[in-house]
């Protein structure tokens, strides 16, 4: 599909962090901050083992992580 003034690819619908404001308050923490999955849930699909956090960190049930940028965390044991 050709990008055009009225059409987006799909991959580039969505709104990315960069261009995001956590309007919560206080804000939730960024991608990259330690505590980032205690951002807020924006969407969640238990069916499918995974949510989206405020800040664009998708979170899944095993505890793993995908960030904004393409990288991952491997699951871990929350403290």
């Amino acid at each position: 599909m050709i990008a055009t003034k009225d059409t987006e690819p799909a991959h580039r619908a969505a709104v990315l962090p960069a261009q995001r404001t956590c309007e919560h308050r206080p804000p939730c923490p960024t991608a990259e901050a330690s505590d980032r999955e205690a951002a807020h849930l924006v969407a969640s699909h238990p069916e499918q083992g995974w949510g989206l956090l405020c800040n664009g960190v998708v979170l899944f049930d095993d505890t793993g992580e995908l960030l904004p940028d393409g990288s991952s965390v491997a699951p871990h044991r929350r403290s």
